[in-house]
Parts: structure tokens; sequence; C-alpha cells
């Protein structure tokens, strides 16, 4: 048991570079969620669905983060600060990264029969900051989901979602491995490596060709126009 404990904690540091030592990991909120969770399903598996209920609401007291007791969750589960919401029937793989102020929220059945309603998430997925994931979709082995995107169809492997509604930027897993990359989001800088879409760096730059094309009109107007003001001058 200590020796999972300390392997989980290790995985956690791997992941965040903020603590010293491994004392400092056990006072995150996120590694008290998942504790009061195991706790909880394992209530939950045994039909004791009242006392599950009862250490859900404890956790999310004590922690600002609700999974439903009815979550599966594998190894090496961190999720980075706190107000994250998982639903029952999620299912999350192996060494998977949430971040703050995530949802993986379920739709509601129209004949009013509970079923699979939330997503299952692969292992080694990062999910980014304030992102929604809804339904009972699946998200692949390595995608990332970015921050505040909201996904709600199926997300190949290796894939990065952006956006509102989010798309897929088309990176095969396959070019694009790394172990880990913080918030889901990829740097703008390593765009020509990757060749991921920085959408905010070719805003700029198109921004940036719309003013030179601006200011050159100006100068062929002004050009055409001297002429024309030294012959009436003359």
């Amino acid at each position: 048991m200590i020796k999972g404990l300390t392997s989980y904690l290790d995985s956690v540091h791997q992941r965040d570079p903020a603590p010293r030592t491994r004392w400092e990991i056990l006072l995150y909120p996120g590694v008290w969620a998942l504790g009061f969770h195991r706790a909880a399903h394992w209530l939950f598996e045994a039909r004791m669905y009242f006392l599950a209920r009862f250490v859900n609401h404890l956790s999310r007291f004590l922690t600002a983060i609700d999974i439903h007791p009815g979550a599966k969750i594998g190894k090496n589960f961190f999720i980075d600060h706190g107000f994250t919401v998982i639903g029952e029937t999620a299912e999350i793989g192996d060494n998977v990264t949430i971040y703050q102020c995530v949802t993986l929220g379920g739709t509601n059945p129209t004949n009013g029969v509970g079923g699979k309603r939330h997503p299952t998430i692969g292992d080694n997925v990062i999910i980014g900051s304030g992102a929604q994931v809804i339904g009972p979709i699946t998200v692949g082995t390595r995608a990332r989901i970015g921050a505040n995107a909201v996904v709600m169809e199926d997300v190949p492997e290796g894939a990065t979602m952006i956006g509102l509604k989010a798309r897929s930027t088309l990176v095969p897993a396959e070019e694009w491995i790394k172990e880990f990359i913080p918030y889901g989001t990829p740097n703008c800088e390593d765009a020509e490596g990757n060749r991921i879409d920085c959408i905010e760096k070719l805003e700029g730059e198109l921004s940036v060709l719309r003013a030179e094309i601006e200011a050159l009109k100006q100068a062929q107007m002004l050009e055409a126009d001297t002429p024309r003001r030294s012959g009436t001058d003359s």
C-alpha cells in the first residue's frame, strides 16, 4: 500500500513541478478527492448508496471536487486544483490529468431511463482548464483537450481539441509524441516542428499582413494623387 501511494505521488510530481516533497502533494485537494472517491466507489459497488453519497458530499465539501461514487477511475489520476465535476457513468483510464473547473458531464436521456451518459476518457489524456466534455463520447488515448473547449463528439487518439465547439487540429499521434503537455494546450513555439495550428499566432500574423496591405494602398493613392496636384499648381 505504501509503495503504491509513493508511486502515485511520484506520478503527480512528474506532472506538477510546484511541490518540493511528497508531503506537499498529500495536501493537494485532488489527491484527497481521489482517496475519498476510492472509498465511495467501494460503497457504491456494495450497493450502500447512502453511505457512498455521504462520503461523496464530505469530499465535495472539503475539496470542491465532485466525483460521483459510480464513476470508474484508473491508476495515477490527477486533478490539479478544484471545482471539477465528474458524472456517474464516466470512465477514466490510467495517467489522466485534469485541470481546474472541468466537467465530465452527461446528457439527459430522452426516455428518462439512466444509462451510459457520461464520457469515457482514454489513457494519458490531458484535459485543460474549464473544458467541458459532454455525453457518452470517447476521448482517445493521448488526446489533449484545450482550455475552455467544449467537446460533444468522439475524439481520435492523439488529437488536440480546441475551441467552442471543439475541433481537432488533426495532428497524428505518431507525429506528436511528448510525455506531458501542461494544461493540454501546446505552445505556439512548437507549431513549426509539430504542425499544430496556433490560432492566435496566425490571427496576429494576418492582422500584420492586413495593416501592411492597407499601408501600401495608402502609399499608392498618394503617389497617384501627386502628379495631379503638380499639374494644377503649374
